[in-house]
């Protein structure tokens, strides 16, 4: 296996970039009436933003792409959208991060399709080698220092993949899991959150 270098994302860091998105969508006269989480990784951000902009409605949809989630094609499909109709709304569509940029890209063409006036949309970070742009993000990621970033609402899942997985590569217990985790991966988390990750299910 590949290990991807990662980076732990703090929640002081979520705080951060939720109150630079809002002050960005604020700046723009763009508040809108509906903000749309992408599931799994929009739910947090989407709820975040959803209370910092005052937006009573929120909506969710599921577009699955890569990951433990990834669809057999590779490609990005929604397989749980939006029942109702949004017409006349402004809506933005959230998610944690444009890596590909396909899941939000089709997220938005979903929402579209739904009758709003507007549809914006926002990520925590944008990665620039990302084929779409969203409207509003945080923090650009330059291609060169891109990282597997493992955010709070992932962390245990991300963390027993890549224990689990150099485990298995090196028939090895916590302490050397630890050690291959820091060499491959630069990362550094507690011991007792690896042994916590290599529990069997």
């Amino acid at each position: 296996m590949d290990y991807p270098p990662c980076r732990v994302v703090p929640w002081s860091e979520i705080d951060r970039w939720s109150d630079l998105l809002a002050e960005k969508i604020r700046a723009a006269h763009h508040e809108p009436e509906v903000i749309v989480g992408l599931t799994r990784g929009g739910w947090v951000p989407s709820r975040m933003l959803a209370d910092r902009l005052g937006t009573k409605h929120l909506a969710a949809l599921r577009a699955q792409h890569w990951g433990v989630t990834a669809t057999p094609s590779g490609k990005a499909e929604i397989t749980e959208g939006l029942n109702g109709r949004l017409d006349g709304k402004k809506v933005l569509v959230v998610d944690d991060i444009t890596d590909t940029g396909q899941s939000l890209q089709l997220a938005v063409r979903h929402v579209a399709e739904r009758g709003p006036v507007q549809v914006e949309s926002a990520t925590y970070l944008h990665i620039s080698h990302s084929t779409y742009v969203p409207t509003y993000y945080a923090e650009e990621v330059p291609r060169e220092s891109w990282r597997w970033f493992v955010f709070p609402w992932n962390y245990w899942e991300d963390l027993r993949t890549l224990a689990r997985t150099a485990r298995g590569d090196h028939d090895a217990g916590a302490e050397k899991v630890l050690e291959v985790l820091k060499e491959r991966c630069d990362l550094n988390v507690p011991l007792d959150h690896v042994r916590r990750a290599l529990e069997p299910r």
